[in-house]
């Protein structure tokens, strides 16, 4: 009977010694390898951002945040009938004024565009010790969500509610903070990147630099790498004084109708992250559209003409009212 005591304490003790071996490999990692991750979740790439110029048929306008900041924003009218308003959401390093090049067809559609800049980014307020990084930060929900405010407070405000269109950060942003406003009715994202979706597949590759080891390399789940990157994610959120949330968790929340777009060679937010992220998204209906030979936040200049026509016309199925009383 010896054996079955043996094998009885081995079929026991092996999920015992498995989690002694992770939880030894984890203090290991967390050691030696979390402060690269720190490192590279702190620099910021090189990105193509524009930048436009101040338009003379813009609305310069300045609102306030929750937290006390002025933001500056700029509102472009349609020139008749208004069937919608789009809340335009920058990429990191733009300005308001880029909004132009992306929706001036909406305009010219009928639809209201506001953009603004979230603090510490053109003329809105900075924030004192806080530096301005490509993830989104719980300052981006409070300024997300001061944008929305003051679409709201307008006189020519729509009840109906508003579109998102968000570029990268700017897309993340506009999800995050309209995850619980129903005011946003449905949101177009560009090049639109996670925490989670982002940094757990590229800990695969980067690990690959200081340890040699397959079995660390290639074995290790998800779940393990995801449970390391929170760990030095939070030492960086505590250096800072600032939150980088999930937005898995709004986007799967959303549940309005999505249309999102990505670059199909974008080297840095690559396809199969936006994949995931489309698959994690919780609504109906929902399409990406994955551009060939776009890098990222590349597709308007790729695409031109094809890229106008399926935002424009998926604001006109999903936003859009035509009469004549919604005129300004």
């Amino acid at each position: 009977m010896w054996w079955i005591v043996a094998g009885v304490a081995i079929v026991l003790g092996l999920p015992l010694l498995v989690a002694l071996l992770l939880l030894v490999l984890f203090n290991h990692l967390r050691i030696h390898y979390a402060h690269f991750i720190e490192r590279i979740f702190e620099e910021n790439p090189l990105f193509i951002t524009p930048h436009g110029k101040p338009h003379p048929a813009a609305e310069d306008v300045r609102f306030p945040t929750a937290d006390g900041l002025t933001l500056a924003g700029c509102y472009f009218k349609a020139p008749g009938p208004r069937c919608g308003v789009v809340l335009f959401g920058i990429e990191f390093g733009s300005d308001r004024w880029s909004c132009h090049a992306y929706g001036e067809h909406l305009i010219a559609a009928g639809y209201d565009l506001f953009a603004y800049e979230p603090r510490n980014h053109g003329e809105s307020d900075k924030e004192p010790g806080l530096e301005a990084i490509h993830w989104s930060m719980d300052r981006d929900i409070v300024d997300a969500r001061a944008a929305l405010a003051y679409l709201k407070s307008r006189p020519d405000a729509d009840p109906r509610g508003v579109g998102l269109f968000g570029i990268s950060k700017g897309a993340g942003a506009g999800i995050l903070s309209a995850a619980s406003e129903p005011y946003v009715r449905c949101a177009v994202t560009d090049g639109m990147f996670a925490v989670r979706t982002t940094v757990v597949p590229f800990m695969r590759k980067w690990i690959t630099v200081y340890n040699k080891s397959y079995f660390i390399q290639g074995l290790l789940p998800a779940w393990y790498y995801a449970r390391l990157a929170r760990l030095a994610i939070r030492r960086v959120s505590r250096r800072r004084g600032a939150k980088f949330p999930d937005l898995e968790p709004a986007l799967r929340r959303f549940g309005r109708p999505l249309l999102m777009i990505h670059g199909e060679a974008d080297a840095y937010i690559r396809p199969d992250m936006a994949r995931q992220l489309f698959e994690i998204a919780g609504t109906r209906p929902k399409d990406l559209w994955l551009i060939p030979g776009a890098k990222h936040n590349q597709g308007l200049n790729v695409a031109g003409d094809e890229y106008r026509r399926r935002v424009r016309e998926f604001f006109d199925r999903h936003l859009a009212v035509r009469d004549t009383s919604s005129m300004h």
